[in-house]
C-alpha cells in the first residue's frame, strides 16, 4: 500500500488530480468510480472556491460554497462520452452499464 504523500497548503487542480491514483490505490472503492467524473468533481469544487473568492462586476463576494453529504451529490458528468451509446431509451455508462433514459431533446453536436 503506498502513503498518500504530505498535502499542500493550498492545493490546485492539477495536484489534485494527479492524486487521484494514490486515492483510488487508498480507498479501492474509488475504483469503481469512472476518472472522468472524479476528475470533474475537483472541477466543480474549484469553480466554487474561485466564486468565493473572487468579486462580482459590482464588487460583491458570492457566498461560500455549502458542502454537500453524500446524499447531497444528485448529479455527476462524463466529460467525453461516445455519441453512440444511446440505444432506444437506454444509455451505456462506463462502470455503470445501461441506464434507462428519457431524451426531452436530441443531444447537440460539437
Amino acid at each position: 500500500m503506498m502513503p498518500i504523500p504530505q498535502l499542500r497548503d493550498n492545493p490546485d487542480y492539477y495536484s489534485q488530480t494527479r492524486d487521484l491514483v494514490n486515492t483510488k490505490d487508498k480507498f479501492p472503492e474509488y475504483k469503481l468510480i469512472h476518472s472522468q467524473v472524479c476528475q470533474d468533481c475537483i472541477k466543480r469544487v474549484k469553480l466554487a472556491f474561485d466564486r468565493w473568492f473572487k468579486a462580482d462586476k459590482n464588487g460583491q463576494r458570492l457566498g461560500k460554497p455549502r458542502f454537500k453529504g453524500k446524499r447531497g451529490y444528485r448529479s455527476f458528468t462524463y466529460p467525453q462520452i461516445k455519441l453512440n451509446c444511446i440505444e432506444e431509451n437506454q444509455i451505456n455508462l462506463p462502470k455503470i452499464g445501461k441506464v434507462k433514459l428519457i431524451q426531452h431533446r436530441p443531444i447537440p453536436e460539437k
